[in-house]
């Protein structure tokens, strides 16, 4: 079957959002795209909660969010359980999200990073697997909450 991946943007990130669906459209892989579908101005949080609530339930394995900084929609899709999301600004970042940490969901910086390199970073958070091992147990604590 043929992956779908659910990715969102505010206005900020919706130029590449449209270059990240291009990209994955070579790859043979389908998107969902949760807008937003220009670049008039907008509140990340209204797109973002789309691709984490569709992880969080199960619908999509993994899902791309992109605003101005990353941090935003980083920080909206990690409010669900089953979501780790990992902000990435370079290629290193990108492979230990998922060796390490099992990122689910990458959140790009549209204005912090080039067009090839967020291509880059994508095709790594695609391609790179989950060590598991010691890395599983830590993963197994992100959600544990302590008062």
């Amino acid at each position: 079957m043929k992956e779908i991946i659910p990715i969102a943007s505010d206005h900020a990130g919706y130029e590449l959002k449209e270059e990240v669906k291009k990209f994955l459209a070579t790859l043979d892989i389908d998107t969902k795209d949760f807008g937003t579908f220009s670049t008039e101005s907008v509140d990340y949080p209204d797109f973002a909660h789309k691709v984490g609530s569709a992880i969080n339930r199960g619908d999509y394995k993994r899902g791309i969010v992109i605003c101005g900084s990353g941090n935003g929609v980083q920080m909206t899709v990690n409010k669900y359980p089953n979501v780790r999301c990992a902000l990435c600004w370079n290629e290193e970042i990108a492979s230990l999200g998922r060796q390490h940490n099992d990122a689910n969901i990458i959140s790009l910086p549209a204005r912090f990073v080039s067009t090839d390199l967020a291509l880059k970073m994508v095709r790594i958070f695609l391609d790179t697997p989950f060590e598991g091992g010691r890395h599983q147990r830590r993963v197994d604590k992100i959600n544990r909450l302590l008062d």
